[in-house]
């Protein structure tokens, strides 16, 4: 159905390709010869005009649509961001056949109404059939665009009407950006600003938590509507930039790449709306380079870009971040299951001698010489075991053999009480207890402890380190630990 969906939306604007005479998204500056030196200089002199108003039109559209793709983005809505941004075609239309002219306010009216009318009919469809709200969304897109379509064509069919440059709206021309456009886009970015500051508290409460706004009094409906006003305010002025069909990936790329950033809304806000700057920055910047590179396809770019950064390094949810943690934790537990280990040999000699051989910890762990004398080296890399006898003798630090005490007490506490309180059988309890012994905290063994009744065997019968065990290693002196007594009953 989704596949359907797509190619429903996407057969319109095939269609009017192929009866209308070839468009393109415009770059800023069209100029015969061009280097890559004398245009970056160019640019950063700000000499030319056209120059001037898109990029001030580009940082403008970025900062709106940064602050408002935030609340879209943590609102689960960033369908209704791109269909509203389709269903304003035919408001494009109308705004220019207005007065036959590409009035920035006439096209910023009709354009603003038509979208709230595509917003009121999926509110209608939604709430008054059996639909939900991505289907209605679907068909709402799909229809207003086509009629947009529709219209953009016959306006092309009107005389001098293929000279209007209606349809730079849907592929977007930074380079067509006026002064009349770049003070609508002012106005209405600060307009935005100041509703964000002032109902910050309303716009933050309905976005997470709906509900509870409705029964705390909050006007839910009233505040939903006003966002999808300034939503539609947003869309429309990004249009000569970045055009019908990218203006979407404005609003919700640099919002997405913010929320894997920080769990905090202002600063996602903040983060937001600085991305989406840079992004008009840089688009205009390698659109300014050269010929025939145009400017919105290059800020979606640059969006695209920032987002796929953060994917990869965000610090918290970043891919490598997570990778790095995955990593790190799988070390620690092998660390942690090698110090397991020798406490296991230990005990199994009752404790008798210091020290445990690279073959006794191989044969416990059931691997090679190799391989265990690699682990006593990451141990002894972490200051958690020191060697001796050419790196044959293994002793415990301090810290080692608390390490050792605690990993064996968490496993043991639970087979314990899995057997007790959650009746498993006790040879179905080691598997388990192997995965949670390296995540329970100190807190949780306490309150293992006693609802244990501090109890001082596992259900195996063999003795649980006990606290006293566990922190002897954290007040001994550095150096190798004395086991003499460790691990057994007093």
């Amino acid at each position: 159905m989704a596949a359907i969906r797509r190619f429903l939306f996407y057969l319109p604007c095939l269609i009017f390709l192929l009866l209308v005479e070839p468009v393109h998204a415009a770059k800023i500056s069209e100029i015969s010869e061009t280097h890559v030196g004398e245009q970056a200089l160019r640019f950063f002199t700000f000499q030319d005009a056209a120059l001037r108003y898109a990029l001030i039109g580009s940082v403008l559209l970025g900062i709106t649509c940064g602050l408002l793709g935030s609340f879209i983005v943590v609102r689960r809505m960033a369908l209704m961001g791109d269909a509203l941004s389709h269903a304003v075609l035919p408001g494009v239309a109308l705004g220019f056949l207005w007065n036959m002219n590409k009035d920035p306010v006439a096209i910023f009216v009709g354009a603003t109404l038509v979208g709230l009318l595509g917003s009121a009919t999926v509110g209608l469809i939604t709430n008054t059939t059996r639909l939900k709200e991505d289907s209605a969304i679907g068909m709402v897109l799909a229809a207003f665009f086509a009629v947009g379509i529709c219209m953009v064509t016959m306006i092309q069919h009107l005389p001098k009407g293929n000279k209007s440059g209606v349809d730079k709206f849907l592929f977007g021309q930074a380079a067509a950006i006026s002064e009349g456009d770049v003070r609508l886009m002012a106005i209405v970015t600060v307009l935005t600003i100041l509703l964000i500051v002032v109902f910050y508290k309303e716009f933050l409460v309905t976005s997470f938590d709906a509900g509870f706004a409705k029964a705390a009094g909050f006007p839910t409906r009233l505040i939903h509507h006003g966002m999808m006003l300034l939503l539609a305010f947003a869309v429309v002025i990004s249009l000569q930039a970045v055009g019908v069909v990218l203006v979407s990936a404005m609003l919700i790329t640099p919002a997405a790449a913010a929320y894997l950033l920080t769990d905090r809304m202002n600063r996602m806000l903040w983060l937001s709306a600085f991305f989406g700057m840079a992004a008009g920055v840089l688009g205009s910047f390698l659109s300014f380079l050269s010929n025939n590179l145009p400017t919105g396809p290059f800020m979606v770019l640059a969006c695209s870009t920032i987002f796929g950064l953060a994917f990869l390094f965000a610090p918290r949810h970043g891919v490598v971040a997570r990778w790095l943690r995955q990593r790190s934790r799988s070390a620690r537990i092998q660390r942690e299951n090698t110090l397991k280990s020798l406490y296991h040999v230990l005990e199994s000699r009752d404790f008798h001698g210091e020290s445990v051989s690279t073959h006794e910890l191989a044969e416990q762990r059931r691997e090679t010489v190799e391989d265990a004398r690699q682990q006593a080296l990451q141990l002894q890399h972490h200051e958690l075991v020191t060697l001796h006898d050419e790196g044959d003798a293994i002793l415990f630090t301090p810290d080692g053999w608390q390490r050792a005490c605690a990993m064996v007490r968490n496993h043991r506490l639970w087979e314990l009480y899995l057997t007790n309180a959650a009746h498993f059988a006790a040879d179905h309890v080691h598997e388990d207890a192997e995965k949670i012994e390296h995540v329970l905290g100190e807190e949780v063994v306490l309150q293992l402890e006693k609802r244990l009744q501090y109890a001082n065997k596992d259900p195996h019968g063999r003795p649980i380190p006990s606290l006293h065990d566990v922190r002897q290693g954290a007040r001994a002196e550095s150096g190798p630990v004395e086991l003499v007594g460790y691990g057994r009953e007093d």
